[in-house]
């Protein structure tokens, strides 16, 4: 039971840095009330990484990284 909610909560975690990274593309997205929505959520998670792994070259390797840490969440709890 509690691994099934722990494993939906990550689900949809990723789902919503996946559409963060990809909204963070495109102009127009980054400027909807939806997009800084979804920024406030996911924001805070994404912060204390970007401390320790600055953009580089405009480039922002956080929610690679996050992603990555997600996963390996998931697989070392078989969620």
């Amino acid at each position: 039971m509690i691994k099934g909610i722990l494993s939906l909560l990550i689900n949809l975690l990723i789902i919503l840095i996946l559409l963060h990274a990809i909204g963070s593309w495109i102009p127009r997205v980054r400027e909807s009330k939806p997009y800084e929505l979804l920024d406030r959520l996911v924001s805070p998670l994404l912060e204390p990484i970007r401390k320790i792994a600055p953009p580089t070259a405009g480039f922002d390797v956080s929610p690679l990284i996050l992603l990555l840490l997600l996963y390996l969440i998931k697989h070392l709890f078989k969620l």
